[in-house]
């Protein structure tokens, strides 16, 4: 009887924090005062963990914040190549085609010709560079001059 009413006991003391858990506030939005003065080293673990963040941020559609985690996450390891392709994927998101490039050409750049990735990252860089190429401006057909009748 005494099992019985421990176990029921943990089992709502367990549910009481799972709800708590649920009703916890996301995080805030990430912003520009993220990006503090650090010193940097090779940190593998720690660019792992931003780059998990970055991935939340991300499915949220807080693109921004996934691109600041992405630029975190390179800065521990300057050699993760899904940091760049997200940081690359969340600039082109947020209409940012130079970053974008950037991004993309230095995922290509370090994974080198084994990338899964390669054709489709190729392709947009096709697409971003059509996307800023300066519109071609047409001149409209000069009208037809009205011919003048003979009075």
């Amino acid at each position: 009887m005494a099992r019985a009413l421990g176990l029921i006991l943990i089992s709502l003391l367990l549910a009481a924090g799972l709800v708590a858990q649920e009703n916890a506030p996301l995080p805030p939005e990430e912003d520009e005062s993220y990006a503090a003065p650090r010193e940097y080293s090779f940190n593998p673990l720690q660019a792992q963990k931003e780059l998990k963040i970055g991935r939340f941020y991300f499915k949220k559609g807080s693109f921004k914040a996934a691109a600041l985690r992405a630029q975190e996450a390179l800065k521990w390891d300057d050699s993760l190549l899904d940091a760049y392709l997200m940081l690359g994927e969340a600039r082109e998101r947020l209409r940012d085609s130079d970053g974008a490039r950037k991004a993309y050409s230095q995922f290509l750049e370090l994974a080198g010709d084994t990338a899964k990735e390669r054709k489709e990252i190729e392709k947009r860089l096709q697409k971003l560079a059509k996307a800023d190429e300066p519109a071609r401006v047409v001149e409209p057909a000069k009208a037809a001059e009205p011919s003048k009748a003979n009075p």
